[in-house]
């Protein structure tokens, strides 16, 4: 679901391009002007811009606006104008190769669906003639590395069915895998979480919750630690509910002392495109603040604006 505000006339690839030449022109560049075009064109409207920027003035837009732009601003519309698949490769490569942030890749990896991370998988090595697999064996060790690894791997269906008695036998074998016994059973975990659908992950959850009096949420977060805890909570969240579970990492980014931009800039421009309502709503929810009054309290100048763009007005 979009939350891209319709520009006040409907233009042209071709007009969007002059525009943005004309933006570029001159003495410094006007980010206003960058920003009312690109903030509010979609993802298949931001590529026939390019190609029709390209076209004309045999310059590459991408390299022109990281030349143009700086800081935040930069940041976050060069992460805008990819589409999501794409973006995702780009994300993940920089996270697993120039600045090592496990805490994104596994966010990005774990909270996408199955044809999301087989279409991931095909660009990346189109992209950087390297294998995703590969990238993430280098960085990561352990019980995080096989969950990502199988996660990737193992396809799971994204219907709404599920099978009751297989739910209430994995709810059983991590509760005994885990707050049961002595020491966890990491293994249990990192299979059934590879291998099962986001709705009977969900279902899990809630009979797990009816059966053991504690959530499953919980129970992880006393038994497991570190990224490989967070790759587990990911997925349940996701499961669940994605809205929610970026509302808290969005919230993580913004709250104490110092905002962590780049966390922001990820989550807002990956999900714009995807389910940016939902967020905003279970946001409000949970903190009885929208996420605008947050973005707006926590970013400044033309940064803000593009962000608070692609936010969409206040529900």
């Amino acid at each position: 679901m979009s939350t891209l505000m319709v520009p006040p006339m409907l233009s042209s690839p071709r007009d969007d391009a002059m525009q943005l030449y004309k933006a570029f022109k001159g003495f410094g560049c006007d980010p206003s002007a960058i920003i009312n075009i690109l903030a509010h064109r979609d993802a298949s409207q931001r590529v026939l811009i390019e190609n029709e920027y390209k076209a004309m003035y045999s310059e590459d837009l991408n390299k022109r606006l990281n030349k143009e732009l700086s800081g935040n601003l930069k940041k976050a519309i060069i992460l805008w104008m990819p589409d999501p698949a794409r973006r995702d490769a780009t994300v993940l490569r920089e996270a697993l190769t120039s600045n090592i942030d496990l805490k994104a890749a596994t966010e990005v990896l774990c909270s996408r669906t199955p044809s999301q991370l087989l279409q991931l998988k095909h660009l990346y090595v189109s992209l950087f003639g390297v294998y995703l697999e590969h990238d993430i064996q280098s960085q990561t060790s352990g019980d995080h590395e096989k969950l990502l690894l199988a996660y990737l791997s193992i396809p799971r269906s994204e219907g709404p069915e599920f099978d009751n008695i297989m739910v209430e036998q994995d709810a059983k074998e991590l509760y005994n895998a885990g707050e049961k016994r002595w020491g966890t059973d990491e293994t249990t975990f990192r299979n059934i979480f590879s291998e099962r659908s986001r709705a009977h992950m969900a279902a899990v959850s809630s009979t797990y919750r009816n059966t053991y009096k504690n959530t499953l949420r919980k129970a992880i977060k006393h038994e497991m630690s570190g990224i490989f805890k967070d790759a587990l909570v990911t997925i349940l969240q996701c499961a669940e509910n994605p809205g929610k579970h970026f509302a808290k990492t969005l919230r993580k980014a913004t709250k104490g002392l110092g905002t962590d931009d780049k966390t922001l800039i990820r989550v807002i421009v990956t999900r714009t495109e995807m389910d940016m309502q939902y967020i905003k709503a279970e946001y409000h929810k949970k903190y009885t603040k929208s996420l605008n009054e947050v973005v707006h309290s926590e970013t400044s100048g033309n940064y803000r604006i593009f962000l608070l763009s692609l936010l969409g007005p206040n529900q």
